[in-house]
């Protein structure tokens, strides 16, 4: 297979080429872990190699970035990597958000889409509340994933505010990596925020798989105490 980065300007050449940067025992460990991408697509460059590559690209060659950010949809999973790490160097709060919303839909693996969160996104939460709520609405899979990942990393802390529950509790969606985000926003939520939160499992809000799923994943959580644990088996459900 030709490289897909000779026949551009020096943007990418050299030791800068993805394909330089392969490691063919870590492809065979990571292209199991992410079935909805073709093994073809996966060139296996490890995660800090594509971190440090970013940083240094962005510092050295933001034109090229974006026209690399430009021009999707890419073909390898390490490029997506590449673009989720391009849009966390970004400083401004609405182009990074312009740059998230043009990637989103092109996102279809559960690992690009949990592996960024620009920095800027923290010092904008008023700003990006609603956008978050906007995104999980979205019918592209990995959209409403990636939306109920920023409302878990943003608003179950200083920002909470008990309605982002009621959000995520109303998502009924047949999608696995869907259900899985919402199980884990909802283990996270327990140990963040128990009072609001375990009446939504009490109650049985969720759906049966997520309720249990989220109970699983809580159970597991060294942050939850023994004495919730507890109570949390005794609201399993049967399937």
């Amino acid at each position: 297979m030709d490289d897909p980065f000779s026949n551009q300007q020096d943007f990418f050449s050299l030791d800068k080429s993805l394909f330089a940067l392969q490691d063919p025992a870590y492809r065979a460990f990571i292209t199991p872990l992410i079935p909805t991408v073709e093994p073809e697509r996966v060139l296996g460059v490890r995660t800090p190699t594509l971190r440090a590559l970013a940083k240094r690209l962005w510092r050295e060659e933001r034109n090229g970035c974006a026209r690399f950010m430009a021009e999707l949809p890419h073909f390898y999973f390490e490029e997506n990597m590449l673009h989720a790490f391009f849009i966390e160097q970004e400083k401004d709060f609405h182009t990074a958000l312009a740059y998230t919303q043009a990637f989103l839909p092109h996102i279809d693996n559960w690992a690009t889409c949990d592996s960024f969160s620009p920095k800027v996104f923290k010092k904008n939460p008023k700003a990006l509340y609603p956008i978050a709520l906007a995104w999980i609405q979205s019918p592209h899979e990995y959209t409403a994933r990636y939306g109920i990942g920023i409302l878990m990393k943003h608003f179950l802390d200083k920002h909470f505010r008990s309605e982002v529950l009621e959000h995520v509790a109303a998502i009924q969606r047949e999608e696995y990596y869907v259900r899985m985000m919402v199980a884990w926003f909802f283990a996270e939520a327990l140990a963040k925020q128990l009072d609001d939160t375990l009446p939504y499992l009490q109650s049985h809000q969720l759906e049966t798989w997520t309720h249990n799923k989220a109970i699983q994943k809580a159970i597991e959580s060294r942050r939850i105490s023994p004495a919730t644990k507890a109570e949390l088996r005794t609201l399993r459900r049967k399937q």
